[in-house]
């Protein structure tokens, strides 16, 4: 981001809290909540995720990735030998599903 976009943004933040836009709001004086799986995501596609998760949308590959993570879980506790191979098929195609996702994404925002 460069500096004079930066700055333009301080100034907007600055002139909202001035003039009380971001008093009063949800969450206030409350800290953040801790959003881990967003340290790996472009901050950008981090607040579009949340604004649609505030609207009750969730994108495809943020269900998938929820899947996968419930997935590995599952897949830990498994000791039998062929169940775990099952599992991990499983597993496997939920990966490519979520890259799929992933890459239509960043397509569709290129336009």
């Amino acid at each position: 981001m460069s500096r004079g976009f930066r700055r333009l943004i301080e100034r907007q933040i600055e002139k909202a809290r001035v003039q009380g836009q971001l008093s009063g709001l949800e969450g206030e004086g409350k800290p953040l909540p801790a959003r881990p799986e967003q340290a790996v995501v472009d901050p950008a596609d981090a607040a579009g995720f949340r604004i649609m998760a505030q609207a009750g949308v969730v994108p495809e590959e943020i269900e998938i990735k929820r899947a996968m993570d419930a997935h590995r879980a599952h897949l830990a506790t498994l000791r039998d030998e062929s169940a775990r191979k099952v599992a991990m098929k499983k597993l496997a195609q939920l990966e490519l599903r979520y890259n799929i996702a992933r890459e239509a994404r960043k397509k569709f925002l290129q336009r």
